[in-house]
C-alpha cells in the first residue's frame, strides 16, 4: 500500500478536526454532573490513537520506501507476528552498511516475504531471538546480535529487542521494526528513538 502525502494530510486533517470537536464538546459538558463523560474520553482516546497510527505508518513508509519495495510485505509480517504475540526484530539497511554492527547471524539470502519472516520469528526457531537484516529486496541474515542501547527511557522498561532496535539506529541510519511478544505492540526505531505504530 502506497500511503501518499496528500492522502496522509487529508486523513490527518480530518482526525485533528474530529479531535478538536471532541475536545470542544468535553469543555462544555464536563461541568454537568448529570452527564457521564467517560465515553467522551474513550472516543477522544480512539481518535488520538487512530491519528497516531496513520502518522507513524506514513513516516515509517517514508523512511523505508527509497530503500526497499517491500513496505507492504514488512507491514503484513509485523501485523501477523503481532496478532500471534510472536516477537520480532527486523532491521532494514539504508545508506550506511550495517555489517560492522551485527554479529553471529545465520545467512539467509532469500527474497523478502512475509511467510519467511514469520517462520524466522516462530517461537522455538533457533534464530527467532536475534535481529533479521533486510538489504533492499533480500533477507540477508537472521539471528543477528545487535548493539544494545544504554539509553534509559523515563517510565519505560524496555526488553532486549527494543533496546537492540534503538542501539542499532543510534549507530547507523537503519530503521528497525520491533514486535513485542508480551503485548503484540508494533514499534519502529529510527535515529535512536522508538515510535509506536500499533499499540
Amino acid at each position: 500500500m502506497d500511503y501518499g502525502m496528500e492522502q496522509y494530510q487529508n486523513d490527518l486533517e480530518r482526525y485533528v478536526n474530529d479531535i478538536q470537536g471532541q475536545l470542544n464538546h468535553l469543555s462544555h459538558s464536563w461541568r454537568e454532573f448529570n452527564c457521564c463523560i467517560m465515553t467522551e474520553f474513550e472516543t477522544l482516546q480512539k481518535l488520538v490513537n487512530e491519528a497516531h497510527n496513520i502518522t507513524s505508518t506514513y513516516y515509517l513508509q517514508h523512511y523505508l520506501s527509497p530503500y526497499t519495495e517491500h513496505f507492504a510485505t514488512l507491514s503484513l509480517a509485523a501485523q501477523h507476528l503481532s496478532n500471534k504475540r510472536h516477537g520480532g526484530l527486523i532491521v532494514i539497511e539504508r545508506d550506511i552498511n550495517v555489517d560492522p554492527y551485527i554479529h553471529s547471524g545465520t545467512p539467509i539470502g532469500a527474497k523478502v516475504s512475509h511467510t519467511l519472516l514469520e517462520t524466522i520469528f516462530y517461537p522455538g526457531n533457533p534464530i527467532h531471538d536475534g535481529g533479521t537484516l533486510i538489504r533492499k529486496d533480500e533477507i540477508v541474515s537472521a539471528g543477528n546480535i545487535l548493539p544494545v542501547t544504554e539509553k534509559q527511557i523515563a517510565g519505560k522498561i524496555l526488553g532486549t529487542r527494543h533496546r537492540a532496535a534503538i542501539g542499532m539506529t543510534e549507530q547507523t541510519d537503519a530503521v528497525a521494526i520491533v514486535v513485542s511478544e508480551e503485548t503484540g505492540r508494533i514499534s519502529f526505531a529510527f535515529e535512536g528513538e522508538l515510535y509506536v505504530v500499533r499499540p
